[in-house]
């Protein structure tokens, strides 16, 4: 087995280009890009100023591959997440902008307590927007090949709202991934979502106001319903055909009303009878991560808002862990 070992590292080493000649490469793919860019309306001299100093980022390369929702068990990951330390830290933030977070729930109908669950777990109230160069980021995840058309269509995005000056190129600091602001924006979802709430003329996603409201009217637009669940931890029979059972976020599979999935709940005397008629899906999300998981444990039943949350981030035990925690401020406000 060592020796296996062994061998597949030589490989890797051998067949992995190196920095030097992922910088020449990255440096040939810019020069092709341009192209791209000024067939999509973004004009040289923009183009020249912001993408002069984008360079090849190895690190993102390494967070791409290596992604906590990908790797963490479920109650890992959550527990992390929706932590004691994490409430007094939202409570503390809501004390001091109650007025604005009011009047935006009111408003967007998007309930505070899911506002404050996203904004804690995206950059814990604002306190960590990322400290990675976007333009870089994006730059390197559109020259790699793992999901090159995704990003090269959200940095083509981005330099859009560059060249009709949306927003200021100076100020894009944030995740690995390309995301923005207090509540971590891909630029596809500034340019649909975006809110400028304080009619200033500019969009500031590290700025509550356009924060705030943007994240709401994002939720509010695609299709939250502040009178439903998200889901409900379950125990399930072993009866419950496979089929059923989504381990991946991709798309939830097999969805049935809730009544159906009654005959295969241990005890589900809890959950209101008068969801019965919506549609859900049953998720075991811990069965893709952990070598001989068991199938049917950690379990959860998942209705519309859940699915609403994947399309936010699309992994089971983020949308797990922003529900837990809304749930968790529900109480506490």
């Amino acid at each position: 087995m060592k020796l296996i070992n062994y061998i597949i590292i030589l490989l890797f080493c051998y067949f992995t280009p190196t920095l030097s000649d992922n910088n020449l490469d990255f440096q040939e793919w810019k020069k092709n890009f341009k192209k791209i860019a000024l067939q999509n309306n973004i004009s040289a001299e923009t183009f020249d100023i912001v993408m002069a100093k984008t360079k090849f980022l190895p690190n993102v390369i390494k967070y791409d591959r290596y992604q906590p929702e990908f790797y963490e068990d479920t109650k890992t990951y959550v527990s992390k997440r929706t932590s004691d330390k994490k409430i007094s830290k939202g409570l503390n933030f809501y004390k001091k902008n109650t007025n604005l977070i009011n009047s935006i729930e009111k408003k967007f109908n998007i309930e505070k307590e899911l506002l404050l669950s996203l904004m804690g777990i995206e950059t814990n109230f604002g306190t960590y927007v990322g400290k990675m160069d976007i333009l870089s980021s994006l730059a390197t995840l559109s020259y790699d090949k793992r999901r090159s058309d995704f990003f090269t269509k959200e940095l083509l995005i981005l330099l859009n709202l560059i060249e009709t000056k949306q927003i200021d190129y100076k100020t894009l600091y944030g995740s690995w991934a390309g995301a923005f602001g207090f509540f971590q924006f891909m630029p596809s979802t500034m340019k649909n979502y975006a809110i400028d709430y304080d009619n200033n003329n500019y969009i500031d996603l590290k700025n509550n106001k356009d924060a705030y409201a943007s994240a709401a009217n994002y939720l509010n637009k695609i299709g939250w319903k502040s009178d439903q669940p998200c889901y409900y931890k379950i125990e399930l029979s072993n009866k419950i055909p496979k089929k059923y059972l989504n381990i991946s976020a991709k798309k939830l599979h097999d969805k049935k009303k809730l009544k159906f999935f009654r005959t295969y709940i241990i005890d589900s005397s809890f959950i209101n009878k008068n969801l019965d008629n919506l549609n859900v899906a049953i998720i075991t999300p811990d069965k893709d991560i952990i070598p001989d998981a068991e199938n049917l444990n950690p379990a959860f039943v998942v209705f519309e808002n859940y699915e609403i949350i994947l399309k936010w981030n699309r992994s089971l035990r983020f949308s797990l862990a922003v529900c837990t925690l809304k749930d968790k401020f529900n109480d506490e406000l």
